[in-house]
Parts: structure tokens; C-alpha cells; sequence
């Protein structure tokens, strides 16, 4: 079972993002406060779980955390500030959200920006190794799908019910075949990620 705390003794979020790597649609963060004595052996990496699992332990997060927010940068603020910069003002912007202030961060990856003067830490793999981070990559991964579930509804011609927005050779065909819409990242530089070749992915 992954660890429950970082830090003990402190009010701890957990945060993570989803949809960093697409070429299409926004990115997703969220931040989770879960309760003292929390554990779930099921609670990993969202990457690791099937749908029906992840909707399932995300009705357990969202009922048993102490607090929980999950926020979103658009296409238009990813290619204004680029997807780094984007991932981190979605996870201050969760964190932000929360309906209890928290003490201390853990984000998962290696590389943040203070919040609101809350100590953090950054932890490579964090969402394989601490409870909070994994229910934030979760939440963040529910709910991005689902957006982009609504999305494929509008441009059903890119697949994203199947692809979420990554760079499939499915989804590569059909920007080459169809061009970008508006929803495409126009700062990936997509016309030259389509020219070198689906075997470079």
C-alpha cells in the first residue's frame, strides 16, 4: 500500500496533473487532503488502473477526503504560457480551491512554483509512493476524460472517446488527414510533430 504522509503532523494536499503530453484539449490538476489513517490498497497511478476502477476509487476519494478541488487550463493558456507553466497554475488553482487550507504539498514530478507561501515538495513517481498525490492523478484523470468525452462529441473525426487527445497514430492520421481544430495545442508546432513520422512517437 502506498505511504499515507510525507510530512505528519500537517494539513497535506497531494497534486497532480492529467493531459500534460496531448496535442489536444486541456490540461487537468487536482489536490487532495485526504484524512488521517486513510488507506486503500487499491489507490495507485491512475495510468495503472481501468476506467471502472479509477470511477470507482474516485467516489471513494470525493466522499472520504477532507477536502478535494480539481481545475483546468485551456488550450488558449497552454499555448499562451506553455504546458508546463499551465500544469503548475492548475495545480495552485486546485490547490486554491481546496475548502481547507492546506499546510504542506507533495506534487508529483520535479518541478513546482510556490503557492501561496505553502511548503512544498516535489516528488518523481510521487503518484506510485503517496496516497494524496495518487487520488489527485485520479481526479485529475477522470475528470479530463470526461471532458474530452464531451469534445469527441463535437469533432468525432479526431477519436478522442478512444485516444483522450495523445499523440496515437490515430489521432496523428487524422490531423494530417483533417487538419487542427480549435482545440489542438497550436504551440506543440504540430505541423512538424505530423512530419516526422508516426515511428518518432
Amino acid at each position: 500500500m502506498l505511504k499515507t504522509v510525507y510530512n505528519k503532523g500537517v494539513i497535506e494536499a497531494g497534486c497532480d496533473e492529467a493531459g500534460r503530453g496531448c496535442l489536444a484539449g486541456p490540461v487537468f490538476a487536482a489536490a487532495v487532503i485526504l484524512p488521517a489513517g486513510f488507506g486503500n490498497r487499491e489507490l495507485t497511478d491512475s495510468k495503472l488502473l481501468k476506467h471502472e476502477k479509477r470511477i470507482e476509487l474516485r467516489n471513494i476519494i470525493e466522499s472520504r477526503a477532507l477536502a478535494w478541488a480539481v481545475a483546468m487550463m485551456d488550450v488558449e493558456k497552454i499555448d499562451e504560457i506553455n504546458i508546463l507553466q499551465a500544469s503548475i497554475l492548475a495545480m495552485q488553482t486546485a490547490v486554491r480551491q481546496l475548502k481547507t487550507k492546506p499546510e504542506f504539498l507533495i506534487i508529483d514530478g520535479n518541478y513546482f512554483l510556490p503557492c501561496d507561501n505553502i511548503p512544498h515538495q516535489c516528488i518523481i513517481g510521487g503518484d506510485h509512493k503517496y496516497q494524496s498525490i495518487a487520488a489527485a492523478s485520479i481526479l485529475a484523470k477522470t475528470y479530463r476524460d470526461e471532458y474530452m468525452l464531451k469534445l469527441h462529441d463535437e469533432f468525432p473525426h479526431y477519436n478522442w472517446r478512444s485516444n483522450k487527445g495523445y499523440a496515437t497514430a490515430e489521432h496523428r492520421k487524422a490531423i494530417m488527414d483533417h487538419g487542427v481544430c480549435l482545440h489542438h495545442r497550436k504551440s506543440f508546432n504540430l505541423n512538424f510533430q505530423m512530419r516526422i513520422g508516426f515511428s518518432d512517437w
